[in-house]
């Protein structure tokens, strides 16, 4: 991965390839978000929330802990529906269709719309088992087809090389990044467009956290990825969007390398520069 290296007003390193596309025209998107706002009962936590995601790119939420950006990733897989007195209540449209409309097969949306969560959490089975969990849950049960699936999808989540002679043995067996990059293979198993990340390196050391980067980088080849973070120099790193959240809104949001170097908002210059936050 050839970068071209900047520093950011607080000091920040940013490692990411040229961008000639303006923001405006990259963010014509995959994922295209509308008023929308959520709410946990009567506690409104989102407001107002307009978003161009655009494909095969990586799109960073950052922020303060309690802003919103939790919230708002799990709603683009309505992960949160699972949460008593929870609604979202605007826009979401992935490719056109709102996925907030009456009908909506929210299986098949989550099948779409992959998520890794910030802890691991793979299941108490073989590795193998953790991969093909999906596929076999919906209905794939030809050997041979299981085995390319569980193959390819930890060759994509760089897994295979360190697992390929250990499918069998316990997932819970794998070290912290190892099974980080699992759950990421179990995600990319089931062949979804979309992958969302919240956190998933938080709780990694340094070494298995740049390869989580560095899988990040490479998947989106082929994915649409949002990813949250607390780590500046992070999401400086992979993405190629960067969405600033503040008390459930979006303060501001384009390049990653313009909202780093030279944000428009007051606000996000402080949080950026480590002012606040």
């Amino acid at each position: 991965m050839t970068t071209a290296l900047s520093t950011t007003p607080g000091g920040l390193t940013t490692g990411r390839s040229t961008m000639t596309t303006t923001p405006t025209t990259a963010r014509l998107g995959k994922i295209t978000v509308r008023h929308f706002d959520f709410y946990y009962g009567e506690a409104k936590v989102l407001h107002g929330i307009d978003l161009d995601i655009p494909e095969r790119q990586v799109t960073a939420l950052i922020g303060p802990s309690g802003c919103g950006k939790s919230t708002f990733v799990r709603s683009i897989n309505r992960m949160n529906d699972i949460i008593p007195e929870a609604r979202g209540e605007g826009v979401i449209e992935i490719d056109g269709k709102n996925i907030y409309a009456g009908g909506t097969d929210v299986v098949e949306l989550r099948r779409r719309v992959g998520m890794v969560f910030q802890k691991s959490n793979p299941f108490p089975k073989s590795i193998y088992d953790n991969v093909a969990y999906g596929l076999k849950i919906g209905g794939t049960r030809n050997k041979r087809a299981l085995n390319d699936a569980v193959e390819k999808s930890l060759q994509r989540a760089a897994l295979w090389e360190e697992v390929k002679d250990r499918l069998q043995e316990s997932a819970l067996a794998l070290s912290g990044g190892q099974q980080q990059r699992l759950c990421i293979a179990r995600a990319l198993a089931v062949d979804p467009e979309i992958l969302l990340m919240d956190e998933p390196a938080s709780a990694l050391d340094p070494i298995a956290t740049t390869k989580i980067e560095e899988l990040i980088w490479e998947l989106k080849e082929n994915y649409t990825i949002v990813i949250v973070t607390h780590n500046m120099q992070q999401a400086a790193r992979v993405s190629d969007l960067t969405a600033f959240f503040m008390l459930g809104k979006v303060i501001e949001f384009g390049d990653t390398k313009k909202i780093f170097m030279n944000p428009r908002e007051k606000m996000t210059e402080d949080y950026v520069t480590g002012r606040f936050g």
